[in-house]
């Protein structure tokens, strides 16, 4: 049986400067970053992922990268969420995207595409 791996990897821009609370022995740090994809027609579809970051508060100087606008790329894992919503009566749930490393992306350099070879035609004499 193959072993499955609960991972993401995301490149994107920072939405706004991430939210950070700190507790006793750790911190965490919440963001939204935005993703985009091209469409058939050559549009780009964008939508935000919502990334939580917990540090031990020895390196919580690590969040300071989490600024707005920022180029930001997130390895992390999904955590199921579970509780229940005293308003609503109701059982509720969510996926959070927990990022374990963040860094600055670095920026690739453009590649030449190579020009189409040109075939041989064959014409018939």
């Amino acid at each position: 049986m193959k072993k499955l791996e609960n991972s993401f990897a995301v490149s994107g821009f920072i939405g706004k400067d991430a939210e950070i609370m700190n507790f006793e022995k750790a911190s965490v740090a919440r963001f939204a970053v935005a993703i985009s994809r091209p469409e058939r027609d050559g549009k780009y579809v964008s939508s935000f992922v919502n990334v939580e970051a917990w540090r031990n508060n020895e390196a919580i100087d690590t969040f300071e990268v989490l600024k707005k606008g920022t180029l930001i790329t997130v390895e992390g894992f999904f955590k199921p969420e579970e509780w229940f919503d005293q308003e609503t009566k109701r059982k509720r749930n969510r996926i959070v995207f927990a990022g374990v490393k963040f860094y600055p992306t670095p920026e690739k350099e453009e590649e030449e595409v190579p020009a189409p070879k040109k075939r041989a035609s064959r014409r018939k004499k």
